[in-house]
């Protein structure tokens, strides 16, 4: 009879829990070797796998709710760190008012952070980085919160978050809205992870270098259910964000459902109240003063890109410049299940700034290559600054509103220098809503 017991004993621990049997697979650290919330047995792993084995593999099961691992407040993750998302979903509490991810040298009052180097996120089958269900706070770094905010043009750039009109607690937006922040990174990758609500742009870099992203699906449209009966609404929902100083970048196969632009190229003096790095005030962790070439955006490869709304945006201001992008292969087309912010998709392609810090009448946007684009949108390709040596080609317009494919504003095209068009075309579709559908 003992012997009976004792080997069923040994079964049960083998098959019944395999959790903590990978806990002790040699080589691998997880948080389910830790106690505490799911954010501080996160944390500690990350910590432990610091000077050992440089990668924390997160599960699918192990997380407090059974089904998912609710993070409080930014995970924060030091050079040569790895992290596995193994089918794992993360998902933000309604508690938390910060970044999911963070590199762990920049934050609130960080004034002189130092470069980390070596940080990767990557998902292994179905990972899943979610927003909260009901959050504290969403929208850039330049909204208010408000329980109730409009659908579309509110004049006092109101973001949704709970944490309105709450005694003590912050009511504008900052930079703890971005589910994933990289800033004074050289060499990141982010791989094969879905992202679901984000309370503003679901990936920021700020002077980061030698970046590899790819295979994302990014859903963040510019509301969300509450409770599955009302809708809120949330503002400023881009895709990926690169700000100042963000140098060799590949970003590869995203397809995106997004609020705002799908992808973002700023280099934005935005003046000198966002000067300081690790002020809770500002839109960026990291100061957006612009000190030269260093701040530069350049070298950066985008190919593979589906939309369901804004595209793909380079924005300059003052004297920063934004060049050497090469851009293959982008695809605007509306999604008839979600609503689409203000009047519909701008564009397939920005190349310009007319509405954020100094506008600059020189080309300091120049070497912008793209090719294959194709948007239904209100412009295929919009020029809101002069630029110089750049090539547009096979692209096809098949919206409405405008004329033709590119739009120059202004004096822009007059500006410009060395610009050539190949193989631009208008070809409208009729749709006819006879036809069934399925």
């Amino acid at each position: 009879m003992n012997k009976l017991f004792y080997i069923c004993i040994l079964i049960l621990c083998h098959a019944g829990w395999p959790h903590a049997a990978q806990a002790r697979q040699e080589g691998v650290i997880t948080p389910l070797q830790f106690k505490g919330t799911d954010t501080e047995r996160i944390q500690k792993a990350v910590n432990a796998a610091k000077n050992t084995t440089q990668s924390v593999t997160i599960p699918r099961m192990g997380g407090s709710n059974g089904t998912f691992w609710s993070i409080d407040e930014a995970i924060l993750l030091p050079s040569g760190m790895t992290i596995i998302l193994d089918n794992c979903t993360l998902q933000l509490s309604d508690q938390c008012r910060d970044n999911m991810f963070r590199s762990d040298n920049v934050g609130e009052g960080i004034s002189d952070p130092a470069w980390n180097h070596r940080i990767a996120i990557i998902g292994q089958g179905n990972a899943i980085l979610r927003g909260a269900n009901n959050p504290r706070a969403t929208g850039d770094g330049l909204r208010n919160l408000s329980l109730n905010p409009a659908p579309n043009f509110n004049k006092d750039r109101s973001s949704y978050g709970t944490d309105a009109g709450k005694e003590g607690a912050k009511q504008k937006s900052d930079w703890r809205n971005f589910m994933v922040l990289m800033a004074y990174v050289d060499s990141f990758q982010l791989k094969n992870v879905t992202i679901e609500y984000a309370h503003t742009w679901a990936v920021t870099f700020e002077k980061v270098h030698h970046a590899d992203i790819g295979h994302l699906r990014i859903h963040c449209p510019q509301y969300r259910m509450l409770n599955g009966e009302r809708r809120i609404h949330t503002f400023n929902n881009d895709g990926i964000d690169l700000r100042e100083g963000c140098k060799y970048f590949r970003i590869d196969d995203i397809t995106s459902v997004n609020g705002d632009d799908c992808i973002a190229l700023s280099a934005l003096d935005m003046g000198e109240k966002y000067h300081r790095n690790g002020d809770i005030n500002s839109f960026q962790v990291t100061s957006c003063a612009h000190r030269g070439p260093e701040d530069d955006i350049e070298h950066v490869y985008i190919t593979n890109i589906k939309s369901n709304y804004a595209g793909i945006a380079l924005r300059t201001s003052d004297s920063a410049s934004i060049h050497h992008v090469y851009i293959n292969g982008v695809t605007v087309a509306k999604d008839p299940m979600v609503t689409t912010p203000y009047t519909g998709c701008p564009y397939t392609l920005l190349v310009g700034n007319r509405g954020y810090g100094q506008a600059t009448k020189v080309p300091r946007i120049h070497d912008i290559y793209a090719q294959n684009l194709v948007g239904d949108g209100r412009m295929l390709i919009e020029v809101k600054s002069p630029i110089r040596d750049c090539v547009f080609m096979n692209g096809i317009y098949t919206g409405q509103v405008a004329d033709g494919p590119i739009v120059w504003r202004d004096n822009t095209r007059e500006l410009s220098r060395n610009v050539t068009e190949v193989n631009l075309i208008k070809q409208t579709s009729k749709y006819d809503d006879s036809i069934p559908r399925r």
